[in-house]
């Protein structure tokens, strides 16, 4: 055990990345459990309101990534110090992707169905993290041989073909296809060479005078849908808790 720590984690300088997903991961999960004993009112926990002001914890996060960053940056990624700054960046990252939702719709929808995506893009980027501490690397470039890699040109044409890959997946709608396919090159040609989902800018561009298409790709939309959408779900409920039930608009009465 001692011997693969030492050649996979140690050797090649990859424990401030394990360190830093591992606190990223350990702050997203305690940030839920107060969270969600603030909502349930239990526990000591308060929300964080001077002067009448909620202070969300991206604001700590922002500040923590910052000092983690420069932190790492200044240590030149080795010794106790690039550790200690990988700690730091992973909490700050887990606080401010923790309310991702917030940021990206400039509202307080933390226990809406828009705060679904906060625990989506934690979940997507431990992920992608995880695959390269795993000897992944970026657009497969880990698929060379030690004989390939000394070529520069086969090394460009790697990465540019799969961020080519990547780049149509993501064209046709398929995000988390487009993102795991630039560590795991395979993925993006699957997501390349399939239907488009309906509604992406490549759908409204080629399926736009072809009905048979496009009535195909929303079958195969709403089958994978259907499969996946409920374990979803549950998934995400179980990790960052139910958002709150959609309200229905109050119709004010009319005047006559």
């Amino acid at each position: 055990m001692g011997h693969w720590w030492y050649r996979n984690i140690v050797e090649p300088g990859k424990l401030p990345l394990l360190l830093a997903l591992l606190s990223f991961v350990l702050s997203f999960l305690v940030t839920r459990v107060i969270t969600r004993m603030i909502r349930a009112g239990r526990g000591p926990f308060k929300n964080i309101t001077p002067g009448g002001v909620h202070i969300h914890h991206v604001v700590p996060g922002v500040v923590l990534v910052i000092i983690g960053g420069f932190g790492a940056v200044g240590s030149g990624g080795r010794g106790f110090g690039a550790m200690l700054s990988a700690v730091i960046f992973g909490v700050g990252a887990g606080l401010v992707l923790d309310e991702f939702a917030l940021i990206l719709h400039l509202d307080d929808v933390y226990w809406s169905e828009q705060g679904r995506k906060s625990v989506e893009v934690v979940v997507l980027t431990a992920a992608l993290v995880a695959l390269v501490l795993g000897g992944f690397l970026p657009f497969g470039v880990n698929d060379l041989t030690s004989e390939e890699r000394q070529s520069r040109g086969l090394i460009i044409m790697n990465t540019a073909t799969n961020f080519f890959l990547a780049l149509i997946a993501l064209w046709k709608g398929k995000a988390r296809t487009a993102l795991f396919g630039m560590v795991v090159p395979f993925v993006a040609l699957i997501g390349a060479v399939r239907l488009a989902r309906p509604g992406s800018p490549y759908a409204k561009r080629f399926y736009e005078n072809r009905p048979r298409a496009r009535a195909k790709a929303r079958l195969r939309a709403f089958r994978h849908d259907r499969r996946w959408a409920a374990p979803r779900r549950k998934f995400e409920n179980f990790i960052g808790g139910t958002p709150d039930p959609e309200r229905a608009p109050v119709s004010k009465p009319t005047k006559h």
